[in-house]
């Protein structure tokens, strides 16, 4: 059984796609970050850094083993399963280096854009401009690798599941604000569209149910 916790974001999304995708048993245990619950002394203990996901594999084969960062988790899973990374080769290399440029550009530019947009207190209109900018041209990074392959890796794969949330999430925001810079991402919508009809990516987007 695996302790499973999260709250209603990309990053907790993509670790509950994951453990529906492997069919892993689970639990949840919804952590509100409006209300701070991320910083109780109980969740420090398992994500040192305060934040969601993080889980608790109690069937770990040395004991009980937690787990913070979501792209740690879902390498994590997929070798105890062996599934969704290659065990090896061009296929593991490519899905782990665009997993990687999901934790180091789209999370935290697209989540820029979105809080410079809708949540900062104040307008301010050169980190708007900087962070919409950095999002469209990773957008299309993005749209030209979907043309090229069918999903980001080759395969399906981890790769696909972390970055899926915050696509779908920000893509319209980012689409609407930037219509000329950015253009049709007639690839990113085919492939929005592959992932989000997979039933356990369905399931996993609506974790936890609040």
């Amino acid at each position: 059984m695996i302790d499973f916790y999260t709250w209603t974001t990309p990053n907790g999304r993509k670790v509950a796609i994951m453990l529906e995708e492997t069919g892993l048993p689970y639990e949840v245990h919804a952590v509100n970050i409006g209300t701070n619950e991320q910083f109780a002394p109980e969740f420090l203990k398992i994500s040192p850094n305060n934040r969601i996901p993080a889980i608790v594999d109690r069937d770990a084969d040395s004991g009980p083993v937690s787990i913070f960062e979501s792209g740690a988790i879902l390498i994590y899973l997929a070798e105890k399963t062996g599934k969704f990374l290659a065990p090896k080769g061009e296929q593991r290399a490519k899905t782990l280096e665009w997993l990687m440029w999901q934790m180091g550009g789209v999370g935290p530019m697209l989540g820029q854009a979105n809080h410079f947009l809708n949540a900062a207190p104040e307008k301010i209109p050169y980190a708007i401009n900087r962070y919409l900018d950095e999002s469209v041209r990773l957008l299309k990074v993005l749209d030209k690798r979907l043309g090229e392959a069918a999903f980001m890796g080759g395969d399906y794969s981890i790769a696909d599941m972390a970055t899926y949330p915050w696509v779908k999430a920000a893509f319209p925001l980012i689409a609407k604000a930037r219509p000329e810079a950015l253009g049709e991402c007639a690839n990113i919508q085919r492939w929005l569209d592959a992932v989000g009809a997979r039933p356990a990516v369905q399931r996993g987007m609506d974790v936890p149910k609040v």
